[in-house]
């Protein structure tokens, strides 16, 4: 039997649906629909969402930040007998008690349009596109570049370093072919080079064969091949002193954005 579940918002609804799909993710074998209604910071967009989950009736988890749209949808939910969960107002009191203040009671701070979320939206773009060597053209934009063999962990530390507001480009280094030009015209105190373990880098590559089921057995995760290619890429990096070169064999991703962000403030005061 399809299950209802109502999620009622004055802002986006991004953070209640958020909580709720983490909360449902425990629930498996329950056919369960999502409604979600955003943007309710009047009296008549209450009562509209009140009867609109009484036609298919369940459950409403709601987030409203103004104490008086949250009492009349508490109200119309008892006068309906529709059950209801309160995400954010028993946070919101416990909070105020804490810090000795009330709360500001303003809809979508947590998502309003800044300067920063401008910033963030920008980077990210900028570095999607500069993904695995792409638009080399524009690598002198680039606060970050990345450089290393496969499976050295470029991407995911190229997004993580993007979310954070810095534009990152990775440029994947190919034993045999020359590094591209564009990496030596920029200011080589943003190039950051990684390396690995090869024992650990083999693990990765195997498992990355399999699951596109791909043989394993090719130089791609041969051991001595990876040897190789870690050795080049080491060769190359101390030929640049200026580089800073990460071993990201048993770092987590935060980890290692710690390193470059440390680099950034250094000399450029990012």
């Amino acid at each position: 039997m399809e299950q209802h579940v109502y999620l009622l918002s004055d802002a986006t609804g991004e953070t209640v649906e958020r909580v709720v799909r983490a909360a449902l993710s425990q629930f498996k074998d329950v056919d369960i629909r999502l409604h979600r209604l955003s943007g309710l910071r009047s009296h008549e967009d209450i009562l509209t969402a009140v009867t609109q989950a009484t036609v298919q009736p369940g459950i409403i988890i709601y987030t409203l930040v103004d104490p008086e749209l949250a009492q009349l949808l508490r109200n119309e939910v008892e006068a309906h007998g529709l059950d209801a969960v309160d995400l954010i107002s028993p946070l919101l009191y416990k909070l105020s008690d804490i810090f000795r203040m009330p709360p500001q009671k303003v809809p979508g701070l947590l998502y309003q349009i800044n300067s920063e979320y401008h910033k963030r939206v920008e980077a990210v773009d900028y570095t999607v596109k500069q993904d695995d060597g792409q638009e080399l053209r524009s690598l002198h934009k680039a606060d970050v570049v990345l450089v290393g063999v496969s499976r050295t962990s470029k991407t995911p530390l190229s997004m993580y370093l993007a979310h954070r507001g810095y534009k990152v480009a990775n440029v994947p280094l190919v034993k045999g072919i020359d590094p591209p030009p564009e990496l030596f015209e920029i200011h080589q105190h943003r190039v950051v080079g990684l390396t690995i373990d090869p024992k650990r880098l083999v693990e990765i590559r195997t498992a990355r064969l399999r699951n596109l089921h791909q043989s394993p057995r090719g130089s791609y995760a041969d051991y001595e091949h990876v040897e190789e290619e870690l050795g080049w890429c080491m060769r190359i990096y101390r030929r640049h002193p200026e580089w800073l070169v990460i071993d990201v064999t048993n770092k987590s991703v935060e980890e290692s954005a710690a390193e470059i962000l440390k680099r950034l403030n250094t000399y450029f005061n990012c």
